[in-house]
């Protein structure tokens, strides 16, 4: 919630904005965690934008290219992002862990 004081005539006004937010999923049914939608948008759409152009890309790959990516325009861990995205993206099998893997792959579901 973000708290705007407006000075006019001498009276103070509020305006309390909500900003949207998401729960996001666990792939074990494990607790979610709230993140700011507009947030999660830009992790998600990278996440998507570049397991896509990979086909196949390790986690750390992907953390290392997102914080190289990302870390000067967003306002957050980008790596704590990535790692909660992740999960939600594979809980709604949009994207899956490759079984077998190791270090662990990830790919867009078929």
């Amino acid at each position: 919630m973000v708290t705007l004081i407006f000075v006019t005539n001498q009276l103070l006004i509020n305006i309390y904005i909500m900003e949207e937010r998401i729960l996001t999923l666990h792939p074990q049914g494990k607790k979610g965690v709230n993140i700011l939608l507009h947030k999660y948008d830009m992790i998600k759409n990278y996440i998507l934008k570049t397991v896509k152009k990979h086909g196949e890309i390790t986690y750390e790959e992907l953390s290392d290219k997102a914080v190289a990516d990302l870390s000067e325009k967003f306002d957050g861990k980008v790596v704590w992002y990535v790692v909660s995205v992740k999960l939600d993206l594979e809980a709604r099998k949009i994207i899956e862990r490759i079984p077998k893997t190791s270090p662990h792959k990830i790919r867009l579901v078929k």
